[in-house]
Protein backbone atom coordinates (compact mmCIF):
# COMPACT_ATOMS: atom_id res chain seq x y z
CA UNK A 1 0.00 0.00 0.00
CA UNK A 2 2.88 2.35 0.81
CA UNK A 3 3.73 3.14 -2.80
CA UNK A 4 0.33 4.82 -3.22
CA UNK A 5 0.86 7.45 -0.54
CA UNK A 6 1.64 10.98 -1.74
CA UNK A 7 3.70 13.79 -0.26
CA UNK A 8 2.98 17.04 -2.13
CA UNK A 9 4.73 20.40 -1.81
CA UNK A 10 2.34 23.30 -2.53
CA UNK A 11 3.24 26.79 -3.64
CA UNK A 12 1.35 29.62 -1.95
CA UNK A 13 0.07 30.52 -5.43
CA UNK A 14 -2.10 27.39 -5.38
CA UNK A 15 -5.75 27.59 -4.31
CA UNK A 16 -5.40 24.87 -1.69
CA UNK A 17 -9.05 24.93 -0.63
CA UNK A 18 -10.23 24.20 -4.18
CA UNK A 19 -7.48 21.62 -4.67
CA UNK A 20 -8.56 19.72 -1.55
CA UNK A 21 -12.22 19.92 -2.62
CA UNK A 22 -11.23 18.50 -6.03
CA UNK A 23 -9.60 15.47 -4.43
CA UNK A 24 -12.43 14.82 -1.96
CA UNK A 25 -15.10 15.14 -4.67
CA UNK A 26 -13.35 12.53 -6.82
CA UNK A 27 -12.44 14.88 -9.67
CA UNK A 28 -8.65 14.64 -9.63
CA UNK A 29 -6.69 14.16 -12.82
CA UNK A 30 -3.24 12.78 -13.47
CA UNK A 31 -1.21 11.34 -10.60
CA UNK A 32 -4.02 11.59 -8.02
CA UNK A 33 -6.82 10.18 -10.18
CA UNK A 34 -6.49 6.80 -8.43
CA UNK A 35 -8.17 8.42 -5.41
CA UNK A 36 -11.33 9.35 -7.35
CA UNK A 37 -13.15 6.14 -6.47
CA UNK A 38 -12.16 6.30 -2.80
CA UNK A 39 -13.67 8.03 0.24
CA UNK A 40 -11.47 10.60 1.93
CA UNK A 41 -11.44 12.86 4.96
CA UNK A 42 -9.53 16.06 5.68
CA UNK A 43 -7.17 16.47 8.65
CA UNK A 44 -6.23 20.15 8.98
CA UNK A 45 -6.19 23.05 11.43
CA UNK A 46 -9.26 24.46 9.68
CA UNK A 47 -11.10 21.14 9.96
CA UNK A 48 -10.24 21.06 13.67
CA UNK A 49 -11.46 24.64 14.16
CA UNK A 50 -14.73 23.86 12.37
CA UNK A 51 -15.18 20.73 14.48
CA UNK A 52 -14.65 22.72 17.67
CA UNK A 53 -17.31 25.23 16.53
CA UNK A 54 -19.70 22.36 15.81
CA UNK A 55 -19.18 20.80 19.25
CA UNK A 56 -19.73 24.20 20.85
CA UNK A 57 -22.80 25.03 18.75
CA UNK A 58 -24.58 21.76 19.44
CA UNK A 59 -23.05 21.16 22.88
CA UNK A 60 -21.82 17.72 21.85
CA UNK A 61 -18.72 15.65 22.50
CA UNK A 62 -17.90 13.88 19.24
CA UNK A 63 -14.15 13.80 18.75
CA UNK A 64 -13.34 12.02 22.01
CA UNK A 65 -16.54 10.77 23.68
CA UNK A 66 -14.61 8.28 25.80
CA UNK A 67 -12.91 11.19 27.63
CA UNK A 68 -16.15 13.24 27.96
CA UNK A 69 -14.05 16.26 26.87
CA UNK A 70 -14.71 18.67 24.05
CA UNK A 71 -11.91 18.99 21.49
CA UNK A 72 -11.30 22.62 22.52
CA UNK A 73 -10.15 21.54 26.01
CA UNK A 74 -7.05 19.75 24.73
CA UNK A 75 -3.67 21.40 24.09
CA UNK A 76 -2.63 21.94 20.47
CA UNK A 77 -0.61 18.74 20.28
CA UNK A 78 -3.21 16.57 22.02
CA UNK A 79 -5.96 18.16 19.93
CA UNK A 80 -4.28 16.97 16.75
CA UNK A 81 -3.83 13.47 18.10
CA UNK A 82 -7.48 13.26 19.18
CA UNK A 83 -8.79 14.59 15.87
CA UNK A 84 -6.50 12.27 13.91
CA UNK A 85 -8.00 9.32 15.79
CA UNK A 86 -11.49 10.70 15.06
CA UNK A 87 -10.63 10.79 11.33
CA UNK A 88 -9.39 7.18 11.49
CA UNK A 89 -12.60 6.11 13.25
CA UNK A 90 -14.64 7.35 10.29
CA UNK A 91 -13.00 4.52 8.29
CA UNK A 92 -12.07 6.52 5.19
CA UNK A 93 -9.99 5.03 2.37
CA UNK A 94 -7.52 7.91 2.67
CA UNK A 95 -6.76 10.97 4.80
CA UNK A 96 -5.60 14.31 3.41
CA UNK A 97 -3.06 15.72 5.88
CA UNK A 98 -2.87 19.49 5.46
CA UNK A 99 0.34 20.72 7.13
CA UNK A 100 -0.18 18.28 10.03
CA UNK A 101 2.95 19.43 11.91
CA UNK A 102 2.13 23.16 11.94
CA UNK A 103 1.79 24.92 15.32
CA UNK A 104 3.38 22.00 17.19
CA UNK A 105 6.39 21.96 19.49
CA UNK A 106 9.32 19.65 18.76
CA UNK A 107 8.09 16.73 20.88
CA UNK A 108 4.56 16.94 19.50
CA UNK A 109 5.90 17.05 15.93
CA UNK A 110 7.89 13.87 16.58
CA UNK A 111 4.88 12.17 18.17
CA UNK A 112 2.53 13.02 15.29
CA UNK A 113 5.14 11.99 12.69
CA UNK A 114 5.52 8.59 14.37
CA UNK A 115 1.72 8.17 14.50
CA UNK A 116 1.46 8.97 10.79
CA UNK A 117 4.19 6.47 9.87
CA UNK A 118 2.32 3.77 11.78
CA UNK A 119 -0.95 4.82 10.16
CA UNK A 120 0.61 4.51 6.69
CA UNK A 121 0.59 0.72 7.10
CA UNK A 122 -3.20 0.76 7.41
CA UNK A 123 -4.52 3.69 5.39
CA UNK A 124 -3.64 5.81 2.36
CA UNK A 125 -2.21 9.25 3.08
CA UNK A 126 -1.92 12.43 1.01
CA UNK A 127 0.20 14.97 2.83
CA UNK A 128 0.12 18.60 1.67
CA UNK A 129 2.90 20.86 2.93
CA UNK A 130 4.38 24.25 2.08
CA UNK A 131 7.92 23.68 3.34
CA UNK A 132 10.31 21.07 1.98
CA UNK A 133 11.53 20.33 5.50
CA UNK A 134 8.04 19.05 6.39
CA UNK A 135 7.98 16.29 3.76
CA UNK A 136 7.70 12.89 5.44
CA UNK A 137 10.67 10.59 4.73
CA UNK A 138 8.60 7.39 4.78
CA UNK A 139 6.40 8.48 1.84
CA UNK A 140 8.18 7.59 -1.42
CA UNK A 141 5.86 9.38 -3.90
CA UNK A 142 6.74 13.07 -3.81
CA UNK A 143 5.69 15.89 -6.10
CA UNK A 144 4.97 19.58 -6.19
CA UNK A 145 2.11 21.74 -7.43
CA UNK A 146 2.92 25.25 -8.58
CA UNK A 147 -0.25 26.43 -10.36
CA UNK A 148 -4.01 26.14 -10.18
CA UNK A 149 -4.21 23.50 -12.86
CA UNK A 150 -3.27 21.20 -9.94
CA UNK A 151 -0.85 19.15 -12.04
CA UNK A 152 1.65 17.22 -9.94
CA UNK A 153 5.21 17.84 -11.11
CA UNK A 154 8.41 16.13 -10.09
CA UNK A 155 9.85 17.50 -6.88
CA UNK A 156 12.86 19.67 -7.55
CA UNK A 157 15.87 19.82 -5.29
CA UNK A 158 15.80 22.36 -2.50
CA UNK A 159 16.03 25.85 -3.90
CA UNK A 160 17.90 28.62 -2.14
CA UNK A 161 15.37 31.39 -1.54
CA UNK A 162 17.64 33.48 0.63
CA UNK A 163 18.86 35.67 -2.22
CA UNK A 164 15.76 37.88 -2.55
CA UNK A 165 17.33 41.29 -2.14
CA UNK A 166 15.19 43.36 0.24
CA UNK A 167 17.33 46.44 0.75
CA UNK A 168 14.88 48.84 2.33
CA UNK A 169 11.39 49.06 3.77
CA UNK A 170 8.78 51.76 3.11
CA UNK A 171 8.79 54.63 5.61
CA UNK A 172 6.36 55.10 8.50
CA UNK A 173 3.43 57.38 7.67
CA UNK A 174 3.06 58.92 11.12
CA UNK A 175 5.89 57.71 13.38
CA UNK A 176 4.91 56.83 16.95
CA UNK A 177 7.30 58.41 19.42
CA UNK A 178 7.89 56.80 22.82
CA UNK A 179 10.48 58.57 24.94
CA UNK A 180 11.22 55.78 27.41
CA UNK A 181 13.56 53.05 26.18
CA UNK A 182 11.59 50.42 28.15
CA UNK A 183 8.37 49.36 26.40
CA UNK A 184 7.21 46.46 28.59
CA UNK A 185 8.14 45.79 32.21
CA UNK A 186 6.86 42.68 33.98
CA UNK A 187 7.80 41.97 37.59
CA UNK A 188 6.73 38.72 39.28
CA UNK A 189 3.61 38.39 37.11
CA UNK A 190 1.34 35.45 38.00
CA UNK A 191 -1.76 34.27 36.15
CA UNK A 192 -4.23 31.57 37.18
CA UNK A 193 -7.61 30.48 35.80
CA UNK A 194 -10.16 28.80 38.06
CA UNK A 195 -7.37 28.08 40.55
CA UNK A 196 -5.22 26.47 37.85
CA UNK A 197 -1.83 28.26 37.72
CA UNK A 198 -0.70 29.21 34.20
CA UNK A 199 2.22 31.60 34.72
CA UNK A 200 4.35 32.06 37.83
CA UNK A 201 6.66 34.93 38.75
CA UNK A 202 7.32 36.17 35.21
CA UNK A 203 10.06 38.82 35.05
CA UNK A 204 10.58 40.29 31.59
CA UNK A 205 11.72 43.64 30.25
CA UNK A 206 11.31 44.51 26.55
CA UNK A 207 13.16 47.58 25.29
CA UNK A 208 13.29 49.50 22.03
CA UNK A 209 15.24 47.63 19.38
CA UNK A 210 15.07 44.27 21.17
CA UNK A 211 14.61 41.13 19.08
CA UNK A 212 13.15 38.31 21.18
CA UNK A 213 12.20 34.73 20.36
CA UNK A 214 9.43 33.48 22.66
CA UNK A 215 9.68 29.72 23.08
CA UNK A 216 7.76 27.12 25.03
CA UNK A 217 5.98 23.82 24.41
CA UNK A 218 2.29 23.65 23.54
CA UNK A 219 0.23 24.51 26.60
CA UNK A 220 3.03 26.39 28.39
CA UNK A 221 1.13 29.70 28.48
CA UNK A 222 2.60 31.62 25.52
CA UNK A 223 -0.82 32.90 24.43
CA UNK A 224 -1.62 33.94 28.00
CA UNK A 225 1.69 35.80 28.26
CA UNK A 226 1.02 37.60 24.97
CA UNK A 227 -2.44 38.66 26.18
CA UNK A 228 -0.84 40.15 29.30
CA UNK A 229 1.69 42.26 27.42
CA UNK A 230 -0.92 43.47 24.89
CA UNK A 231 -3.10 44.66 27.77
CA UNK A 232 -6.01 42.40 26.83
CA UNK A 233 -5.78 40.14 29.87
CA UNK A 234 -7.63 41.46 32.93
CA UNK A 235 -5.27 39.38 35.09
CA UNK A 236 -2.71 42.14 34.59
CA UNK A 237 -4.63 44.52 36.86
CA UNK A 238 -3.16 44.96 40.32
CA UNK A 239 0.19 43.48 39.29
CA UNK A 240 3.60 45.07 38.76
CA UNK A 241 3.08 45.53 35.03
CA UNK A 242 4.05 48.56 32.95
CA UNK A 243 2.98 48.87 29.30
CA UNK A 244 4.58 51.68 27.29
CA UNK A 245 5.32 53.75 30.37
CA UNK A 246 1.95 53.31 32.08
CA UNK A 247 1.14 51.00 34.97
CA UNK A 248 -1.61 48.57 34.04
CA UNK A 249 -4.87 49.85 35.48
CA UNK A 250 -3.78 53.49 35.84
CA UNK A 251 -6.51 54.83 33.56
CA UNK A 252 -5.19 53.78 30.16
CA UNK A 253 -7.57 52.42 27.54
CA UNK A 254 -6.95 49.25 25.58
CA UNK A 255 -6.59 51.46 22.49
CA UNK A 256 -3.83 53.50 24.17
CA UNK A 257 -1.89 50.24 24.38
CA UNK A 258 -2.87 48.73 21.04
CA UNK A 259 -1.79 51.78 19.03
CA UNK A 260 1.81 50.93 20.00
CA UNK A 261 1.61 47.29 18.89
CA UNK A 262 1.66 45.65 15.49
CA UNK A 263 0.25 42.15 15.82
CA UNK A 264 0.10 39.15 13.53
CA UNK A 265 -1.28 35.70 14.22
CA UNK A 266 -2.56 33.08 11.79
CA UNK A 267 -6.00 33.32 13.44
CA UNK A 268 -6.39 36.91 12.22
CA UNK A 269 -7.35 35.67 8.77
CA UNK A 270 -10.82 34.84 10.11
CA UNK A 271 -11.43 38.51 10.99
CA UNK A 272 -11.33 39.67 7.38
CA UNK A 273 -14.43 38.11 5.82
CA UNK A 274 -15.81 41.20 4.08
CA UNK A 275 -15.25 41.91 0.41
CA UNK A 276 -12.35 44.30 0.88
CA UNK A 277 -9.60 44.17 -1.70
CA UNK A 278 -6.03 43.31 -0.75
CA UNK A 279 -5.09 46.99 -0.99
CA UNK A 280 -8.04 48.07 1.19
CA UNK A 281 -7.25 45.42 3.80
CA UNK A 282 -3.66 46.63 4.19
CA UNK A 283 -4.74 50.30 4.16
CA UNK A 284 -7.11 49.56 7.05
CA UNK A 285 -4.00 48.91 9.13
CA UNK A 286 -3.40 52.67 9.24
CA UNK A 287 -6.71 53.03 11.08
CA UNK A 288 -6.66 49.82 13.18
CA UNK A 289 -10.01 48.83 11.72
CA UNK A 290 -11.32 45.56 10.31
CA UNK A 291 -12.26 46.94 6.91
CA UNK A 292 -11.58 50.33 5.32
CA UNK A 293 -14.06 53.01 6.44
CA UNK A 294 -11.82 56.08 6.15
CA UNK A 295 -10.60 57.65 2.93
CA UNK A 296 -6.81 57.08 2.83
CA UNK A 297 -4.43 59.82 1.84
CA UNK A 298 -2.39 59.72 -1.34
CA UNK A 299 0.75 59.12 0.73
CA UNK A 300 -0.86 56.20 2.56
CA UNK A 301 -1.82 54.65 -0.78
CA UNK A 302 1.73 55.19 -2.04
CA UNK A 303 3.23 53.48 1.03
CA UNK A 304 0.92 50.45 0.59
CA UNK A 305 1.87 50.29 -3.10
CA UNK A 306 5.54 50.15 -2.05
CA UNK A 307 4.81 47.31 0.38
CA UNK A 308 2.88 45.35 -2.25
CA UNK A 309 5.79 45.73 -4.64
CA UNK A 310 8.18 44.55 -1.94
CA UNK A 311 6.24 41.29 -1.46
CA UNK A 312 5.58 40.83 -5.20
CA UNK A 313 1.80 41.17 -4.83
CA UNK A 314 1.17 44.51 -6.55
CA UNK A 315 -0.67 42.71 -9.38
CA UNK A 316 -3.18 41.40 -6.82
CA UNK A 317 -4.05 44.72 -5.16
CA UNK A 318 -7.65 44.74 -6.44
CA UNK A 319 -8.33 41.07 -5.71
CA UNK A 320 -10.77 40.34 -2.87
CA UNK A 321 -8.64 39.56 0.17
CA UNK A 322 -10.48 36.40 1.22
CA UNK A 323 -10.14 35.02 -2.31
CA UNK A 324 -6.35 34.98 -2.04
CA UNK A 325 -4.54 31.81 -1.06
CA UNK A 326 -3.92 31.30 2.67
CA UNK A 327 -0.21 31.97 2.17
CA UNK A 328 -0.89 35.23 0.33
CA UNK A 329 -3.33 36.32 3.04
CA UNK A 330 -0.82 35.69 5.79
CA UNK A 331 1.93 37.55 3.96
CA UNK A 332 -0.41 40.52 3.55
CA UNK A 333 -1.40 40.44 7.23
CA UNK A 334 2.26 40.55 8.23
CA UNK A 335 2.69 43.67 6.09
CA UNK A 336 -0.40 45.16 7.75
CA UNK A 337 1.18 44.53 11.17
CA UNK A 338 4.41 46.40 10.31
CA UNK A 339 2.77 49.13 8.21
CA UNK A 340 2.94 51.82 10.91
CA UNK A 341 6.39 50.85 12.21
CA UNK A 342 4.92 50.13 15.66
CA UNK A 343 7.19 50.36 18.73
CA UNK A 344 6.41 46.68 19.46
CA UNK A 345 5.88 44.11 16.71
CA UNK A 346 4.47 40.73 17.77
CA UNK A 347 4.69 38.00 15.15
CA UNK A 348 2.91 34.86 16.35
CA UNK A 349 4.02 31.98 14.10
CA UNK A 350 4.48 34.24 11.05
CA UNK A 351 5.92 31.58 8.72
CA UNK A 352 3.30 28.87 9.31
CA UNK A 353 1.43 28.22 6.07
CA UNK A 354 4.04 30.02 3.97
CA UNK A 355 5.99 28.22 1.27
CA UNK A 356 9.79 28.28 1.29
CA UNK A 357 9.96 31.32 -0.98
CA UNK A 358 7.56 33.45 1.06
CA UNK A 359 9.01 32.22 4.37
CA UNK A 360 12.43 33.39 3.16
CA UNK A 361 10.94 36.76 2.26
CA UNK A 362 9.34 37.14 5.69
CA UNK A 363 12.50 36.16 7.58
CA UNK A 364 14.52 38.64 5.51
CA UNK A 365 11.95 41.33 6.25
CA UNK A 366 12.10 40.59 9.98
CA UNK A 367 15.89 40.73 9.89
CA UNK A 368 15.80 44.07 8.09
CA UNK A 369 13.31 45.49 10.59
CA UNK A 370 15.56 44.42 13.45
CA UNK A 371 18.62 46.00 11.83
CA UNK A 372 17.18 49.22 10.39
CA UNK A 373 14.49 50.30 12.89
CA UNK A 374 14.17 50.64 16.64
CA UNK A 375 11.06 48.44 16.72
CA UNK A 376 11.11 45.79 19.41
CA UNK A 377 10.31 42.46 17.73
CA UNK A 378 8.77 39.50 19.51
CA UNK A 379 8.94 36.41 17.31
CA UNK A 380 6.82 33.50 18.54
CA UNK A 381 7.38 30.16 16.84
CA UNK A 382 8.28 26.53 17.40
CA UNK A 383 10.30 26.70 14.20
CA UNK A 384 13.95 27.66 14.35
CA UNK A 385 14.59 29.53 11.11
CA UNK A 386 18.32 29.37 10.27
CA UNK A 387 18.25 32.83 8.66
CA UNK A 388 16.76 34.53 11.73
CA UNK A 389 18.99 35.71 14.56
CA UNK A 390 17.00 36.97 17.56
CA UNK A 391 19.20 38.64 20.14
CA UNK A 392 17.61 36.79 23.05
CA UNK A 393 15.24 33.94 23.87
CA UNK A 394 12.51 34.03 26.50
CA UNK A 395 11.53 30.43 27.23
CA UNK A 396 8.54 29.20 29.22
CA UNK A 397 8.92 25.92 31.10
CA UNK A 398 5.74 24.25 32.38
CA UNK A 399 5.54 23.50 36.11
CA UNK A 400 2.70 22.25 38.31
CA UNK A 401 2.69 25.65 39.97
CA UNK A 402 2.60 27.51 36.63
CA UNK A 403 5.12 28.04 33.85
CA UNK A 404 8.30 29.88 34.75
CA UNK A 405 10.39 31.99 32.39
CA UNK A 406 14.09 32.00 31.67
CA UNK A 407 16.23 34.24 29.50
CA UNK A 408 19.05 33.23 27.18
CA UNK A 409 21.11 35.94 25.52
CA UNK A 410 22.48 34.79 22.17
CA UNK A 411 26.04 35.48 21.12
Amino acid sequence: MQQQHWDILLSNQVDKKTFIATILSGNSTGALSSFNSKKGILFSDLAIDNFIKKEYQYDTIEASPETTRKLSTFSSGERKKVFLQYCINQKPDYIILDNPLDHLDINSRKSIAIALEQLADKMLLIQLVNRQDDLLPFIPNKGQILTNDFSVESLKTTEDHSNKNIKSIPPAYDPIVIKDSVLIQMNQICVSYQEKPILKNIDWTIKKGDFWHLLGPNGSGKSTLLSVLTGENAKGYGQDLYLFGQKKGSGESIWDIKKNIGYFSTAMTDLFQKRDSLEQMILSGFFDSIGLYTQPTTLQQKIVAQWLELIDMQHLKNKIFNQLSIGQQRLALIVRAVLKHPPLLILDEPVEGLDDQNAAMVTQLITLLSQKTDMAILYVSHRIEPTLSPKAIYELTPQNTGSTGSIRIKD
